[in-house]
């Protein structure tokens, strides 16, 4: 059964055009890489919610968490955490 990651954050507000950089050239190419299929990007724009919600869908839970755990993710999920904070998965 397929499985649905959803990832919230709220971009530095020091580092946006660094951060803009790494998801269009790094982050996104790298997720798909990886085999995750994105299937929603949203932008909060009003309101006490983080600011960048994206989900990916996943065939498995057992495929995630082999994925989630993978040293390519952690490696791209820790160059994301030095654009943005309060990130949750």
């Amino acid at each position: 059964m397929p499985v649905k990651l959803i990832m919230t954050w709220n971009i530095m507000p020091e580092r946006e055009q660094e951060y803009f950089e790494f998801v269009v050239r790094e982050f996104i190419p790298g997720v798909q890489r990886l085999g995750f299929e994105l299937t929603d990007a949203w932008a909060t724009v009003f309101g006490g919610h983080p600011q960048i919600l994206v989900g990916a869908v996943l065939p498995s839970v057992a495929e995630a968490r082999m994925m989630l755990n993978s040293p390519d993710w952690i490696s791209l999920n820790n160059r994301l955490l030095d654009f943005v904070n309060d990130y949750s998965q």
